[in-house]
């Protein structure tokens, strides 16, 4: 058997890791498989087009197998990995020597079983790179097991081990490959706040009883920005974000059911959230805080945000009829205490907006007289209608910029 067959039947017989749909393995595979007249500086211009745009061989394959979601690689997020039968924990070690070999498959290696013309034109294309196989795997894949259960434990498994963070569209979880890297050193003030929302993290995390979290307040006081740096702080302890419109809530049994046998930790994120008082969603959303037997999930939670304490908007026809007035509050008040826990988060006083913008300047770094910095800031936030933390932001945003372009502020 030449070495080139070997190649093709160690793809063949990959047992536990899931790469024979991928289109690089497959070009691989058809190019390995090249035989006389089957055109095989084609094969090799595909395979090299497509390896191309996903870098060099060995780090591609060594990322399929970090982000892999198969028996194994579920289990060790899990940290279950030692309850694998010894077939299994066999076929992976198996599976990672021949993966490894298959990472080091040199252009060579395919010019060598190649002969007349095809040779000659085969000569002439460049060389793919074989490169180096990411960490925890090294030189000996196979002997690289304890290492991967430790990755995956910490990292996730499969999509979750490339992704923190999707978004709910057409029935399906898409990665959002861009999220907001805000971290918790970067919110000011607001300590108490935060802390109720780290501390029903953690216990969430911990497999502690937690609560839903609704965080309503003022625009601009963070709210979104704790839950975003939330997941930027716990993203390697199996937490992962799922953020929904308030379109999708009727969609929240399907996303936990898609979930429901992940050993990730996820919080389902409504941003904004508000009703109509005869909105069909709010229901659903009753239902899967508390209400219904796919409410309680122990890998779930609802975060929302809302700059409304109950939730519905009120029409001045509700408050003209006292029965109908008293039905909607009870609805608002049974929404809003589905939640558990209500964190506000109200606009600062001129004190505290000052103290959040100097802090944020002196993060930065800004050379400036402070004294004419926060006398600008309350300026600045008195022609833009009101005080918060997303005010002093944007003001030191542009002062910053103001400063680099070498402008007056």
């Amino acid at each position: 058997m030449n070495k080139s067959d070997e190649y093709k039947y160690y793809i063949d017989s990959i047992c536990v890791y899931n790469i024979g749909d991928d289109e690089v393995i497959q070009s691989l595979r058809a190019l390995l498989d090249g035989k006389e007249g089957e055109n095989l500086p084609k094969l090799y211009s595909t395979f090299f087009k497509k390896l191309s745009t996903k870098g060099t061989l060995s780090e591609y394959i060594s990322s399929l197998v970090l982000t892999d979601d198969n028996v194994f690689t579920k289990a060790a997020a899990a940290g279950e990995a030692d309850g694998l039968s010894a077939a299994i924990i066999e076929g992976v070690k198996s599976d990672l020597k021949k993966l490894e070999a298959i990472s080091q498959i040199s252009a060579e290696d395919v010019i060598a079983y190649s002969y007349g013309e095809e040779e000659k034109v085969l000569l002439t294309l460049p060389r793919w790179e074989i490169g180096t196989a990411k960490e925890p795997l090294g030189t000996n894949w196979a002997e690289s097991f304890d290492s991967l259960c430790e990755f995956h434990e910490v990292n996730g498994y499969g999509v979750y081990a490339e992704h923190s963070a999707f978004s709910w569209h057409g029935g399906e979880l898409v990665p959002i490959t861009s999220t907001d890297p805000i971290e918790l050193a970067e919110l000011k003030n607001y300590e108490r706040q935060r802390n109720q929302v780290l501390e029903n993290t953690e216990a969430f995390l911990d497999g502690l009883p937690a609560n839903n979290l609704l965080l309503y307040g003022d625009r601009g006081t963070g709210k979104s920005s704790t839950v975003h740096a939330v997941l930027n702080e716990y993203k390697y302890r199996s937490l992962r974000m799922i953020e929904i419109s308030k379109g999708d809530i009727c969609d929240l049994t399907r996303i936990r059911e898609k979930i429901a046998d992940s050993p990730m930790k996820f919080i389902i994120f409504i941003d904004d959230l508000s009703f109509d008082a005869h909105d069909d969603s709010f229901g659903e959303l009753k239902a899967a805080l508390e209400g219904s037997l796919s409410g309680r999930q122990s890998n779930t939670l609802i975060y929302a945000t809302s700059n409304r304490r109950h939730l519905i908007k009120e029409n001045h026809s509700d408050r003209e009829n006292d029965v109908h007035r008293s039905d909607t509050m009870q609805e608002e008040l049974s929404l809003s205490d589905r939640f558990g826990v209500t964190v506000t988060f109200m606009n600062p006083d001129k004190k505290e907006f000052l103290d959040i913008t100097e802090q944020i300047a002196r993060d930065r770094g800004l050379d400036v007289d402070y004294d004419k910095l926060l006398l600008e800031a309350e300026n600045w936030a008195r022609r833009r209608g009101g005080r918060s933390p997303r005010c002093a932001k944007q003001f030191i945003d542009y002062v910053d910029a103001c400063i680099v372009r070498g402008l007056e502020w």
